[in-house]
């Protein structure tokens, strides 16, 4: 029998996140584990006219392609994956794992190699998102090892998951309106703003969003959702941070993360794990050290870090840097292969907007 949350989710996703219409080429792609959601997207495509293609992925083979392909192998741009990220009308990710480790012994001078291979594929897609000619919605499907990462129990897990996006509300779509709306205030208020100023315990920034575009994330790209962001002016970020939360990326947890920016680049990556592994990292690609967004989380429904950015830097009271590529909708211009996302708790801390406080101890005062 399927679960009630996962027919309600579905029912979101196809109609509120991505808004499926009669004809839409839509592409549904997960590890196989999130089959029951996955099945359950497909049946509501169908009902809305769409023409959905299911993609599954046996989550193993990345580890076998890392560990015996050749450098050429890795790097290897999918001319399937490219066609696919040309025509299609609408996107959902399900992220699913049976082993967040598996990659943890791997090269990261390798890993570094499978972000160069999907460069081209990742180009095409960021850039039909950004002329509005593709729909893309990523959510988060439960699974043990995820459960096991929260330490929680699967059960836990799965009410984690499913409250983070108002699924036990009675109408969750209409809870999403609501938050748009809420946003939309704060983001009108930070669209007149220029510069910015983040003061905290070992923190200090500033940078210049003049020109730039805030975004109201509402539930139709991440789901669940609940941030505003921009993409700083390239050449406009200075001064430092400290990472409060393990920064995860390829399933690698770096502990204790400090960056130093100069003029929008990072000249100084420090961590007291896995350090060798952040710097490999933000030699990618030239892009690679420079700020592609900063945000400020806005779901109070999420109160406990979990090891997954995609609830992590929702939290109501942190906000996140990525090192990498910017999102194009904010006028941001930086490009790269990485898009690495790093939390930071805001719970004593402020936030300026030329000069005036709007943000106080991870409450907006505006």
């Amino acid at each position: 029998m399927v679960d009630a949350r996962l027919t309600k989710l579905a029912k979101v996703l196809v109609n509120y996140s991505l808004k499926l219409k009669k004809g839409d080429l839509f592409v549904i792609e997960g590890n196989t584990i999130c089959e029951p959601l996955a099945l359950e997207v497909y049946k509501e495509a169908l009902a809305a006219g769409a023409n959905p293609i299911l993609m599954p992925n046996f989550e193993a083979y990345k580890e076998i392609l890392l560990r015996n392909g050749s450098e050429e192998q890795i790097t290897y741009s999918n001319p399937l994956g490219i066609e696919m990220m040309k025509r299609a009308d609408a996107m959902l990710t399900i992220w699913a794992e049976i082993n967040t480790k598996a990659l943890t012994s791997i090269d990261p001078i390798r890993l570094n190699l499978i972000s160069r291979g999907r460069k081209q594929m990742m180009d095409i897609f960021h850039e039909r998102l950004e002329k509005g000619e593709m729909r893309w919605c990523g959510t988060q499907y439960p699974t043990y090892a995820s459960a096991m990462d929260a330490n929680m129990s699967l059960t836990e897990y799965e009410e984690f998951v499913f409250s983070s996006g108002y699924m036990d509300f009675p109408d969750p779509t209409k809870e999403w309106l609501r938050i748009h709306d809420e946003q939309q205030r704060l983001v009108d208020y930070l669209n007149t703003k220029e510069k910015i100023e983040v003061k905290s315990k070992d923190t200090h920034l500033t940078f210049n969003a003049a020109g730039r575009k805030w975004e109201n994330c509402d539930g139709t790209v991440n789901f669940p959702d609940g941030e505003v962001f921009t993409s700083p002016v390239e050449d406009s970020m200075n001064g430092h941070v400290r990472f409060s939360y393990p920064a995860i990326y390829m399933n690698r947890e770096v502990e204790d993360v400090e960056l130093t920016f100069e003029n929008g680049r990072v000249v100084s990556a420090k961590a007291k794990k896995d350090e060798a592994f952040l710097n490999e990292m933000l030699k990618t690609d030239e892009g690679a050290k420079a700020v592609g967004e900063f945000a400020i989380g806005t779901n109070y429904n999420i109160k406990q870090f979990t090891k997954n950015t995609l609830f992590d830097e929702k939290i109501g009271g942190t906000i996140h840097i990525a090192v990498g590529a910017s999102v194009g909708e904010t006028g941001g211009k930086n490009k790269s292969a990485i898009h690495w996302d790093m939390i930071c708790d805001m719970s004593e801390g402020e936030i300026f907007a030329d000069g005036e406080l709007f943000y106080k101890d991870g409450k907006w005062i505006v």
